[in-house]
Parts: structure tokens; C-alpha cells; sequence
């Protein structure tokens, strides 16, 4: 058992090894001190342990996150202390991979299955991560090899055919390495909870399993470096993704406006190649560089009725190109100082291909930063940062172009308290420029286009403790307090043009007079408790509060969310692990027959899972279980029902 026991530890530290650092943003400084304190990270032994196999899932079981699936466009959407995705946007190894028209990313299209961890970094984020991370930032980190071969094949099946695989390959030849990963995931519906019935006067579904819920994703990624000596390390990288997802219809009774949309789209898809490099030059100076070319285009089918037999147009299809740089220096010549300086370049180009493929949007965005982590004798640390960010419209289409500008700051001081416990405080202030859709959308003729639109501000307020507080535990806590400023939100004007509103002549704008609050408490507990008992859990309180107008609710996040989870190990071979998925309801809008906007709350919910693990060797893992055990009929967002009881088996073999 013991040998069985040690075999584990080795695998464990060597997961920890397979972390490319280059790909972090923000990494251990040389002081030797942490990244910043309110940097989190889901290693992919955790995500393996709780099959998260996309990045929505995967972050959710953080403190301070939470999910928002299904809806008008069945896309996965993430929120870190009620900021978005367009807040908080997503990197691959330190690359930007959000949509450049409106700045959202489907979560569910990111598999984890090539990751070796994903960092989670919120109010107090880098400013070296570049622009418009106003409520943090989500970086997926690929992996690295460590053995001269190395790999791994995962594959698996649930209730709803739903089937997954995955293979890496690895090796490491000490002055190069090559990491490559295939994968395919796809599910053909999903079984439907509990009492479910379909509220519409028309139903669409009417079995046990979802309609029109079926979704595929194919991703292949590649990475090669040399590593010429000790210090000095390039990199070029690859991702490319394809997917395929279905549109299940509403089912609810509320919202008149939404009618009943039946959509397909039939490809997703997205193209990423980067080089990152990181020079020695001297004993105190570092040079780090990104270089990169995102695509990303996708198609909707829109069919005049639930057969998909007859299509109401042409595919509706657009495509995405983001170009950009990133340079950083670092020096370490000042004693107990670690300098960093970045600058960032990033082009976004939208085309639209109605009319013709004559609208065309480009926008360059620019970021200088600079960051300082300084060591304050032996128990205190200091971080403080700067930045200054310029955007410029070059190309809108039929409207003006111009530019706009803005400043960004921080402050962290941490102490340790003791050798196992640190206390850490932390301001920041954030932007985030508005998007292509943010300022030139006509939203298919109910909204006016403002291209004047300014960016939005937030200050981050927070303190926090995180360590060993007892033995076998580790402890990450946060008090959190958010002041969002101009923020942008939709609001009535009289205008001409707009013919599909009612009444005719008044229009919805996007307009930067929203005011919020956002405040809370994170928790995250993890408690070895003997060497068969294991536990954790990680709680989130998130109070939002829409300041400029209360009766208008923030809607789309719980006020309380728990994950929990217990693991008993009778021995090194067998492994059985419980979790706990709770939150409150969340508020959801829509309008009702007068076109009266109307708010209400979703149910809360509790999902129950259980998995069986045997391990017949370090190298052989089979597991087999259950989700939402209760046969749960919960929703996140109103007339979109998530899955019921699903049964699964899987495993994975490593050599």
C-alpha cells in the first residue's frame, strides 16, 4: 500500500511539473514569493476527480464563480463576482481568446482535457494579463512534458450518448520538447429531471430527453519548445477547434417577446497559433514575448419549425481575427524589487457578411503597464501596479471611427502572519472598453447604435487570509467589495429607424449610465482528515445591486452557492467520492405582453453526484457513477431545463 501510496505522490508532484509556466502570465516571483494572493488555480487532478471536461464547469467549483447555461443561444457563460466573461475575459496560455465583436465566449466549446491547470485571478488581477480585465481574468495553461515519453488516452460514455476521448502525447528531450493532444467529446441529448413538462401551448418537448440538444467538439493542439540552457525557453503553439451545437427550444410561458426560435449551428469554430519566449539577458533582466493569430467564425441555420426541414434563410455567418503582441521586461537589479514592464498590442477585426460582407469593424487596442513587487523585510510584501490603455476604431463601417483612453491602478500588500498563514489586502481600479456590439449593433432594428460609448470603471476592495490554519487543511478566504462606474446598459430612447420596437419611434441604446454594487465572501476549505478521509468545500455569498436604478435587477448569479465534496479511500486501489452542488435562485428578466419588463426568480437547487474509482495499477484508473442523483429538475435561466440523472462510465491509462 505504501509503495501504491508513493507512486501517487510521484504522479501528483509529477502533474505539478507538467504546468508550462511559460503560459502563466504571472508566475513566482524571484523574491520568492507567491503570484498575487488573490490568484487561484483548478489543477487537472481536480478537474479529472470531478470529470470537468470544459472550462465552465471546471472554474465553477472555485469560490467567487459561478455558471449560467442554456438560453436564447445555449451558450455557457461564466461569472467571477457577478462580472462576465466580457469583464472577465478568457487567455490560453497568456493569449486572449475572447470573441472580438461582443467580447462573450461559449465556455462549453473549451475542452480541459490537454490543460494542466486553469488560474482564476479577480478584482486585483495583473495588469500584465493587458487590457479590459475589469473583473479579472480566466487563463487555461496547456501542458508541459517532463519524461523522455509520456502520454495518456481518456475515454467515456453517459446516459444521453454521450461519449468523450482524449489523447496526449509528450516528450522531453531536455534542450526540446514536443506536448500534443487530440480530443472529441459529443452528446446526442440529455435525459430531462424530474416532473419536467413543457409549459408551451405548442410543446416541442414531450419524451423523457431533450430535443434539438445535440453538440460535438474536435480539438487538436501541438506545442514545441526549445530549451537552449537553463534559463532561456521558446515556444510555438497551436490550437485548433472545431464544434457543432444544436439550439433546444424554450419551454417556458413567460417570455412573449422570444418567441420560438429553432436553431442550428453548424459550425463553431476556432484557429489559434502563438510563439511565447522568455531570454536571460544578464544576471537581472528577463525578456518575455507573445505573438499570436486568433480566428474564429461561426453559422446559424434558423428553421421555420421543429422538423429542421425547411430553413427560414441563409445561413446567418460571420468571422473573427484578433492579431497582437505583448512585450515584457523584468529586473531584479534593486534589492527586494522585482520590475515589470508590458507592452500590449491587439488588433480585433469583425466582418459581417450582410450585405454582401461589406460591414467591416477594426479595432486597436493598446496597453502600457507596469507592476512592482516589492519585498518589505521578511514578513511583509507590496505590490503595486499601473497601466494606461488607448483603443482606436479604424474601421466602423458607415460611422465615424475615433479612439478612446483609460488608467488603471492597483495596490496588494500581503504579511505573513505565520509561516503557514498570509493576510493580504488589495485596490484596484479597472476598465473595460465597450465592444463592436456594444457600440454599432442596430440589434436587428430595436436598438440605436453609440459609438461614443465611454468604458466602463470598477473599484476592487478586498481582504483576504489564505494558508494552513490547522494541520492537513488549506484555507483561501476573501471579504470582496466592487463600485462599478459607468456602467453600460440598455435604455429607451425616442429615435427614428425604429420600426420594430413599441411603440414605433423609440428605440433601446447602449448608454453609460449604470451604477452597481457587488459584495460577498468567499470560503474555500480543503481538510485531509485521515489517510482515507478527505473533504473540502468552497462557498460563495455575492450580494449585486443595481445602484442607479434598484427596481432594474443584476440579473443571472446566485446569492449562494456551495460545492462540496468527501472522498473515502479504503485502500490505495478503490476510492469513492461524493459532491454537493447548492445555490439559491437568480433572478431572470423578461417582458410580458404589454412589453412590460418583468423580474423573477429561478428555483434554487441541490444536485447530489457519486463515483466509484478503482485503480488497478498507478497507471490504470476506471471509474463509474452517477450525476445529479436526485433526478433534480432545476434551470439556470427560465424555460431552459438542465440535465436530470446521468449515469457514466469512463477511464484513462498512462504511460
Amino acid at each position: 500500500m505504501m509503495g501504491a501510496l508513493a507512486s501517487g505522490q510521484a504522479y501528483a508532484q509529477e502533474d505539478n511539473d507538467r504546468v508550462f509556466q511559460l503560459g502563466k502570465v504571472v508566475v513566482q516571483s524571484n523574491l520568492e514569493r507567491d503570484a498575487p494572493l488573490g490568484e487561484s488555480a483548478v489543477s487537472q487532478e481536480k478537474m479529472q476527480a470531478f470529470d470537468l471536461r470544459d472550462v465552465g464547469a471546471a472554474v465553477s467549483v472555485q469560490p467567487g464563480v459561478s455558471v449560467s447555461a442554456g438560453g436564447a443561444r445555449n451558450e455557457q457563460m461564466v461569472y467571477v463576482r457577478g462580472f462576465d466573461s466580457r469583464q472577465v475575459p478568457l487567455f490560453l496560455d497568456g493569449i486572449p481568446q475572447y470573441v472580438p465583436y461582443d467580447g462573450y465566449v461559449d465556455f462549453t466549446r473549451f475542452t480541459t482535457m490537454d490543460l494542466s491547470e486553469i488560474r482564476v485571478a479577480k478584482g486585483a488581477a495583473s495588469l500584465l494579463y493587458g487590457p479590459n480585465i475589469m473583473g479579472g481574468a480566466i487563463n487555461l495553461v496547456s501542458r508541459k512534458p517532463v519524461k523522455e515519453f509520456e502520454g495518456e488516452f481518456r475515454a467515456g460514455y453517459a446516459t444521453g450518448d454521450q461519449r468523450y476521448s482524449a489523447l496526449n502525447v509528450g516528450t522531453n528531450q531536455g534542450n526540446w520538447y514536443l506536448q500534443a493532444g487530440l480530443s472529441w467529446s459529443g452528446e446526442r441529448t440529455f435525459p430531462l429531471g424530474r416532473g419536467f413538462e413543457d409549459q408551451k401551448p405548442r410543446p416541442t418537448d414531450t419524451g423523457d430527453t431533450r430535443s434539438n440538444a445535440s453538440q460535438r467538439d474536435k480539438k487538436a493542439s501541438f506545442k514545441l519548445g526549445i530549451t537552449p540552457n537553463a534559463t532561456d525557453e521558446y515556444v510555438i503553439g497551436y490550437v485548433n477547434q472545431k464544434g457543432q451545437k444544436d439550439n433546444p427550444v424554450y419551454t417556458g410561458v413567460n417570455d412573449a417577446k422570444l418567441g420560438q426560435r429553432y436553431w442550428r449551428w453548424p459550425y463553431w469554430d476556432k484557429e489559434s497559433l502563438y510563439f511565447l519566449s522568455s531570454t536571460q539577458l544578464g544576471e537581472n533582466n528577463t525578456l518575455k514575448t507573445r505573438v499570436y493569430e486568433d480566428k474564429y467564425s461561426n453559422g446559424l441555420d434558423m428553421y421555420s419549425d421543429g422538423q429542421y426541414a425547411t430553413l427560414t434563410g441563409p445561413t446567418s455567418e460571420y468571422s473573427d481575427r484578433t492579431r497582437g503582441a505583448a512585450l515584457e521586461w523584468v529586473n531584479s537589479s534593486l534589492d527586494n524589487h522585482e520590475l515589470h514592464f508590458a507592452l500590449h498590442y491587439k488588433e480585433d477585426t469583425h466582418r459581417d457578411p450582410k450585405p454582401a460582407g461589406t460591414e467591416h469593424y477594426k479595432d486597436v487596442t493598446t496597453s502600457l503597464a507596469f507592476e512592482d513587487r516589492i519585498a518589505l523585510g521578511d514578513l511583509w510584501q507590496l505590490r503595486v501596479g499601473a497601466s494606461h490603455e488607448r483603443r482606436k476604431a479604424k474601421e466602423a463601417h458607415n460611422f465615424e471611427t475615433g479612439d478612446t483612453d483609460a488608467t488603471n491602478g492597483l495596490l496588494e500588500l500581503g504579511y505573513d502572519w505565520s509561516e503557514a498563514m498570509q493576510v493580504y489586502g488589495s485596490v484596484a481600479y479597472k476598465t473595460r472598453f465597450p465592444t463592436i456590439k456594444d457600440r454599432y449593433s442596430s440589434r436587428m432594428g430595436y436598438a440605436q447604435p453609440n459609438p461614443d460609448l465611454k468604458p466602463e470603471h470598477a473599484i476592487h476592495y478586498e481582504l483576504g487570509l489564505r494558508g494552513q490554519p490547522w494541520e492537513g487543511a488549506q484555507l483561501e478566504s476573501a471579504l470582496f467589495l466592487s463600485q462599478v462606474r459607468d456602467m453600460i446598459q440598455s435604455t429607451v430612447i425616442q429615435a427614428p429607424g425604429c420600426d420594430k420596437y413599441r411603440p414605433v419611434g423609440f428605440c433601446d441604446q447602449a448608454t453609460n449610465v449604470g451604477k452597481a454594487r457587488q459584495m460577498g465572501v468567499e470560503l474555500s476549505l480543503q481538510q485531509q482528515f485521515s489517510a482515507q478521509w478527505t473533504g473540502g468545500l468552497a462557498y460563495t455569498y455575492l450580494n449585486r445591486r443595481n445602484q442607479s436604478d434598484p427596481d432594474v435587477k443584476l440579473v443571472d448569479t446566485p446569492a449562494h452557492r456551495l460545492f462540496a465534496h468527501l472522498s473515502w479511500k479504503p485502500s490505495a486501489q478503490w476510492e469513492v467520492m461524493g459532491s454537493v452542488e447548492t445555490e439559491s435562485g437568480r433572478y431572470y428578466s423578461y417582458a410580458n405582453s404589454k412589453g412590460d419588463q418583468i423580474y423573477e426568480k429561478t428555483p434554487g437547487f441541490a444536485l447530489l453526484g457519486l463515483k466509484g474509482i478503482w485503480r488497478p495499477n498507478s497507471d490504470i484508473t476506471l471509474e463509474a457513477g452517477v450525476r445529479n442523483l436526485g433526478d433534480k429538475l432545476y434551470q439556470y435561466k427560465e424555460g431552459y431545463p438542465m440535465p436530470g440523472r446521468v449515469w457514466f462510465v469512463g477511464g484513462s491509462y498512462r504511460f
